[in-house]
């Protein structure tokens, strides 16, 4: 029998998914607005919607990549310990201590969800070298949605070697908001309002329901750009957009 999938956005990246009967988060960040200092300074404009206590118990963190703290921040890598399991990228899991890091394309099973790690790119070509290796996820269960989690993927080309790969994807969570510091000029680290029009389109069907549009100072386009280019190329009817701490029922 087929459930609905539950998308609660706590902000950012960070989001609690419960599919299958699992309760999985996605890059956790749970730091109040502050800047995080370093060769790039990032500055973080607006706390969690939900508090680590207020989010709960989880069966599995999906982290995307844990070198950059609008991913993964001080109060969020506190958060794993709670969590029975976390995936993430084989580098992530040479850092930090019980994360079971997945090469892409390697399954991860909890009962009868199949959790997949999938290729993304967190810039434009060549950008592993200076933005390190990110993974997305894929979520399958029997009679239950196919969910494509991006990461911080810019790829469309990826998105369309996944669809191909899959076949059908159901609901797709696009990491948003044209992440960019400037480190590769005009080419943005995560989808812009143009490419994520691009890889709905990749995506066939799938309702599209965007994360990581707010919240950063280096996030160069608001959400409100997204919604409008998905008005004018005819796809708003395809696109969820979620309220922070407000679940929303997708199917």
């Amino acid at each position: 029998m087929t459930t609905p999938m539950t998308f609660t956005l706590v902000g950012g990246p960070t989001a609690v998914i419960e599919y299958a009967g699992l309760r999985m988060l996605t890059d956790p960040t749970f730091d109040p607005p502050g800047v995080y200092e370093g060769g790039i300074p990032l500055h973080k404009l607006v706390g969690p919607a939900l508090s680590p206590d207020e989010v709960g118990g989880i069966d599995v963190v999906l982290l995307s990549h844990d070198q950059h703290p609008d991913n993964l921040d001080h109060a969020g890598r506190d958060f794993l310990s709670r969590a029975s399991a976390v995936l993430s990228t084989p580098e992530a899991a040479a850092r930090i201590p019980g994360v079971i890091g997945l090469a892409a394309w390697e399954t991860h099973s909890v009962g009868d969800v199949e959790i997949v790690a999938v290729p993304a790119l967190h810039g434009p070509e060549g950008a592993e070298a200076l933005s390190g290796p990110v993974t997305g996820f894929l979520l399958r269960a029997p009679e239950q949605p196919t969910v494509y989690v991006s990461g911080d993927n810019a790829s469309v080309a990826l998105v369309a070697e996944i669809v191909a790969q899959v076949d059908v994807i159901d609901i797709a969570v696009l990491f948003t908001g044209a992440a960019n510091v400037g480190r590769f000029g005009d080419s943005d680290l995560t989808l812009n309002a143009r490419t994520a029009v691009a890889a709905a389109r990749a995506l066939g069907d799938a309702v599209i329901v965007p994360a990581h549009a707010e919240g950063w100072h280096h996030f160069s386009e608001i959400r409100e750009r997204l919604v409008r280019e998905f008005e004018y190329s005819g796809l708003a009817h395809r696109l969820r957009v979620p309220q922070h701490g407000v679940p929303l029922e997708l199917s």
